[in-house]
C-alpha cells in the first residue's frame, strides 16, 4: 500500500519590523498583503485569487503569511504541510525522531495548526483543514 503524500500548502516568514518586511515583499515580489493586527500576522497573496473561494487561480502557487519573530517562534521561514489528521501526524512525527515545538491550536473555523522540529532541526508547520 502506497503512503499518501502530504502537500506543502502555505509558508510563513518571520519579521522583526512588520512595515519594513511588508514593504519589501510588496515592492520586490508584488505580493498583496493583508495585515491581521489582532494576530500580529500578515496574509501574503502570491498569485491571483478567486474572490469567492479564496483559492488561487493558477495551479502550483501557494499563499503564505508573515509573523512577528520572538523567542518562541521559528527564526527562519516555515513550510506548512497539509495532513488529513493532525493528531495522528504529530504522533508519527514523534515516533520518527521529530519533536513538537508548538502544540495544536484552532485557527478560526478554518483548521488546526501545529509546528514540529524535524530530525535536522528544521521547523515545519502541520495543518489540517476543518471539514465542513
Amino acid at each position: 500500500m502506497e503512503k499518501e503524500m502530504n502537500s506543502v500548502v502555505h509558508f510563513e516568514i518571520p519579521f522583526d519590523d512588520k512595515k519594513r518586511a511588508s514593504a519589501f515583499y510588496e515592492k520586490v515580489f508584488g505580493w498583496q498583503l493583508q495585515d491581521i493586527e489582532e494576530m500580529d500576522y500578515v496574509i501574503a497573496r502570491t498569485g491571483e485569487t478567486d474572490p469567492k473561494t479564496f483559492m488561487l487561480k493558477k495551479i502550483g502557487i501557494i499563499n503564505g503569511g508573515m509573523y512577528k519573530r520572538d523567542e518562541k517562534s521559528s527564526p527562519t521561514p516555515v513550510l506548512v504541510i497539509d495532513v488529513p489528521d493532525i493528531n495522528s501526524k504529530l504522533k508519527e512525527i514523534q515516533e520518527n525522531g521529530g519533536e513538537i515545538t508548538k502544540e495544536k491550536s484552532t485557527i478560526g473555523d478554518m483548521g488546526y495548526y501545529a509546528q514540529a522540529k524535524d530530525t535536522e532541526g528544521n521547523i515545519i508547520g502541520i495543518w489540517e483543514t476543518i471539514k465542513k
